[in-house]
């Protein structure tokens, strides 16, 4: 289903993210994740892709499972690392042919353990990958007229790559206005940093439907590696507080972790946002947990199939 008609049906969407599975075990789990959340009808999901080559079949597989065995709609992750413009526009064939909907046009991480040299790839920015996949909407290879609903990153915190927070702003609309329908965010913390956002966004120029990413903390390794993620991440000082008496508990910080999670989602609705997408790291019970606090119907999307 493309973008424009999930945000039609639902405000706010719910979506989760995960990623391919490099382990038999790993898959099981990943797999028992989605049986878990699928009862809860997303409005869809998104897969991540791996730098260099290291997953990327692994997620062309995943999504194509997701399509055609699940009734959850996939959103598949693309990056401008390590590929040429005959490669994405395979993979764009691939999935116009499984009738995927949508993709999320993302400039992807460096890869690690292996040469790579970013002059020789075909993309260089995000905003290269959005016009090649609103020119292959344009020739008419998708199914759907509109072809691709295409997605990009948001930054609330700043872009690490950008420390000029107004040239950020420029670069944001302009990869927005060569195709973007959909923003998704980076995780953040502090819904002020989302809210201010959203208001620069509207500021510029910007107004297409803004998903807030949020990521419950449920370890204190968890909440470590979170702060390597994307050149940093904030912790605002009320969540620290109520993590610091009890980080030697590990089930008291997941608890404290999943309510800084869920107070975060009662304040984005309240602000009336457009989207909540949960990172769930493979893993449900947290998501689970949030979405239930929340008291969302589940079946959402398929009550409104039957309408």
């Amino acid at each position: 289903m493309h973008i424009t008609e999930i945000m039609r049906r639902h405000s706010p969407t719910f979506s989760f993210e995960f990623f391919p599975p490099k382990t038999p075990q790993a898959a099981e789990t990943l797999y028992q994740t989605i049986r878990d959340l699928e009862s809860y009808m997303p409005d869809f999901v998104s897969v991540t892709y791996g730098a260099g080559g290291s997953t990327r079949e692994l997620t062309h597989d995943l999504v194509e499972r997701i399509q055609h065995t699940t009734k959850l709609d996939p959103i598949p992750h693309l990056t401008c690392i390590c590929h040429s413009e005959e490669e994405i526009e395979t993979i764009l064939l691939r999935y116009a042919k499984s009738v995927i909907g949508n993709i999320l046009a993302l400039g992807g991480d460096r890869p690690v353990g292996m040469a790579y040299d970013k002059s020789r790839d075909s993309f260089q920015h995000a905003i290269d990958l959005v016009k090649f996949v609103r020119r292959f909407n344009e020739s008419g290879a998708h199914s759907d007229r509109r072809g691709f609903g295409i997605g990009v990153a948001g930054f609330p915190e700043g872009h690490p790559a950008t420390s000029n927070r107004l040239v950020e702003m420029d670069y944001f609309k302009a990869k927005v206005d060569a195709g973007a329908d959909y923003i998704v965010t980076q995780l953040f913390f502090d819904n002020r940093d989302f809210l201010d956002f959203r208001e620069r966004c509207a500021l510029a120029g910007v107004h297409i439907p803004i998903i807030a990413g949020i990521m419950p903390i449920t370890s204190i390794a968890g909440l470590k590696r979170m702060a390597d993620l994307a050149g940093g991440a904030r912790f605002p000082a009320k969540l620290l507080r109520a993590l610091q008496p009890c980080q030697n508990d590990p089930e008291m910080v997941r608890r404290a972790g999943i309510q800084h999670a869920l107070e975060q989602c009662h304040d984005l609705i309240a602000n009336n946002v457009a989207g909540i997408h949960f990172y769930t790291l493979n893993r449900s019970d947290a998501t689970r947990m949030i979405f239930d606090s929340l008291g969302m119907p589940r079946h959402r999307n398929l009550e409104a199939s039957s309408v």
